[in-house]
């Protein structure tokens, strides 16, 4: 993982390199409307006040939880008992991009949703809120973890989630081989290079022309900016978008000559 100091710099290159987020030269019209109609669009959703309440709701939440941590992030603290304030205030994704994903499922109406990263189940609710009618299948590693984020589905009203708990090498791909395709899928399991790589190379199969891909933290380590440049090059996918914190990948065949995006957000 890249110290803050480290992190700072390269938010910065990106920044003043990046395309400007208004779509100003943007010249593919797949990805100035995305730009237009789902970056930038600032109304006001019915889902985001339900959510943000429960997110408060966590981040002062000084009770306490065993955590079994399989990813990247378990190095953030030596002790298997942690606070679930801390959990949240190191897991949860802001509320600007756990609103873009709502955004994203709202604007491109995926039916089948994979999501690897449960934690709270912050960013599970925008993305079942978005869509009604989709199935979000959600994997979460710690059993404590899920166990809270299955009240939180719970308390919202929120039945078309289904939770699989465990390790992702054994609860992932059985899962996947029960779906017909996979229209969306938000990676934020495990921050490093070798299993984000695996997420990506299972999900594969099950591509179709409008799936779209996100994956969480790509400038995060070295070990995820080369995954994310792997995932890029990948001949499936036919245009990428860095947005620093996250890479979106479409695999679209209307778009003819990769095309590869960095866009400030």
């Amino acid at each position: 993982m890249y110290g803050k100091s480290q992190l700072a710099l390269k938010y910065i290159h990106y920044y003043l390199t990046a395309a400007s987020g208004r779509g100003h030269g943007i010249h593919s019209p797949f990805v100035f409307n995305f730009i237009t109609d789902v970056l930038n669009d600032k109304r006001f959703f019915y889902a985001y006040d339900e959510v943000e309440r429960l997110r408060d709701q966590l981040l002062i939440n000084n009770a306490q939880i065993e955590v079994q941590d399989y990813g990247a992030g378990s190095s953030a603290t030596a002790s298997r008992i942690r606070n679930i304030k801390d959990i949240a205030n190191w897991s949860l994704k802001s509320p600007k991009y756990a609103q873009l994903l709502f955004r994203m499922v709202h604007y491109y109406q995926p039916h089948t949703i994979v999501e690897l990263g449960t934690s709270f189940g912050i960013t599970t609710a925008y993305l079942a809120t978005a869509n009604a009618v989709s199935e979000v299948f959600t994997f979460e590693g710690a059993e404590t973890v899920a166990a809270l984020a299955k009240q939180h589905f719970a308390h919202l009203d929120l039945h078309n989630i289904y939770l699989a708990t465990g390790n992702f090498d054994n609860t992932v791909q059985p899962a996947l081989q029960k779906m017909r395709q996979v229209d969306f899928a938000f990676i934020d399991g495990n921050h490093r290079k070798e299993p984000t790589l695996n997420y990506f190379n299972w999900l594969l199969p099950y591509v179709q022309p409008a799936s779209i891909f996100v994956f969480d933290d790509i400038h995060w380590s070295a070990e995820m900016k080369e995954a994310w440049r792997v995932i890029q090059s990948h001949p499936s996918v036919t245009c990428s978008i860095d947005l620093f914190f996250i890479g979106i990948v479409f695999f679209t065949p209307d778009i003819k000559i990769k095309q590869k995006f960095s866009i400030r957000f």
